[in-house]
């Protein structure tokens, strides 16, 4: 890092990865760390004293001088005055520019093979809690719910020498802008969505049972409805499934977004049969969800489970029909900020004149558990 008060996400990210030694200091509200944070980071309650102009609020904390700190917060500007206040205690000090909001757009991987050496590699939003997937089998490359910049994907494959031969969202995203299409475009790949008439560009439509070979591998489509009527889930030589916003490891999708009560209703029954499929498949599949709830470390730890663990954990799964609609009704998590201007975006393939940043900031919703 260079001699400054500031430190961007990408940079921090760098350092994360890398496992370079660094202390992350939170100093927002408590209401907001709880709703999202960094996992890596320390929480510090001085959010107000701060914006009250009190100085000498570390002074009962001891960091170390070899190791750097980076100070957090919403935007970037209160996290500024700490580490001003820790610059003048001698400490290297940065303040991660952009802040919480910026952070956003900050990512990891875990990567593992399945039996048929099928390289997986899950590429995690940390902040936003998104789940997509570069698959590859001798040389040929997948693409699912890509949610990041595409030059990230890109940058992989070429590193890789892969071939970029398909581009599959699972469903019509309402939490963040998809880049399926833009990375379609940029890796000369086919783009496959599920099939609908609710997007306004081309792509070629997914179906239920559509095989998609790469490589020596293959992807199998399994419409499941609920979450959103076009939600699909994929499944990779019998092994693995990629179940999008259907199912996840500690939890389901939400039936409700844009609905009514009685929509929901209807959602939530048609969620109830997809996962009644899903369930019935060989037990030792290995579940790769499209989100997980909590922010993602950088620990190299794929998040996944098997599908027996699942079903075992997780006690909606084992609910009747009746009583399974009921509890996600009651449960139902407060809905996802801007949902509607990201699915219009998500419609026309486009965010131009849009500020992601803004649009897409925050914890992830899509989970009922």
């Amino acid at each position: 890092m260079k001699n400054t008060k500031t430190i961007k996400v990408a940079d921090l990210r760098t350092l994360l990865e890398n496992k370079i030694p660094i202390q992350i200091l939170d100093v927002r509200p408590k209401e907001e760390r709880k709703e999202w944070k960094i996992p890596e980071s320390d929480f510090v309650d001085v959010y107000t004293q701060l914006k009250a102009g009190e100085k000498n609020l570390f002074s009962g904390i001891n960091f170390s001088k070899d190791i750097p700190v980076v100070t957090v917060c919403g935007a970037g500007k209160t996290s500024l005055i700490a580490a001003e206040q820790l610059q003048e205690r001698g400490i290297k000090a940065y303040s991660l520019e952009g802040g919480m909001r910026q952070w956003t757009t900050a990512w990891n991987t875990a990567q593992t093979k399945d039996s048929q050496e099928t390289t997986i590699i899950q590429i995690r939003r940390t902040g936003k809690g998104c789940l997509s997937y570069i698959l590859e089998n001798n040389g040929e490359a997948i693409i699912i719910d890509a949610s990041i910049d595409s030059n990230v994907y890109t940058n992989i494959a070429q590193q890789n020498n892969w071939t970029i031969k398909y581009v599959i969202d699972t469903h019509i995203h309402a939490d963040h802008f998809s880049r399926g299409k833009q990375l379609a475009e940029k890796s000369n790949a086919i783009l496959l969505l599920p099939n609908q008439n609710i997007v306004t560009y081309k792509f070629e439509p997914i179906i239920d049972g559509t095989i998609l070979n790469f490589g020596n591998a293959k992807l199998e489509a399994i419409h499941t409805p609920g979450h959103t009527h076009e939600s699909y889930s994929y499944l990779v030589n019998n092994e693995s499934l990629f179940s999008g916003d259907t199912l996840f490891t500690t939890g389901v999708g939400r039936p409700d977004l844009k609905a009514t009560k009685e929509i929901a209703k209807q959602k939530a029954s048609l969620l109830y049969q997809s996962l009644q499929k899903l369930v019935k498949l060989q037990s030792s599949l290995i579940v790769y969800p499209g989100h997980i709830s909590q922010p993602v470390s950088f620990d190299n730890n794929m998040v996944c489970s098997s599908l027996e663990d699942i079903h075992n954990n997780v006690k909606v799964l084992q609910l009747n029909e009746e009583d399974f609609i009921n509890s996600l009704l009651q449960k139902i998590p407060e809905t996802p900020p801007n949902y509607e201007e990201i699915v219009k975006l998500n419609i026309k393939g486009s965010a131009k004149g849009a500020d992601l940043i803004e649009l897409e900031a925050g914890a992830n919703r899509c989970a009922i558990s």
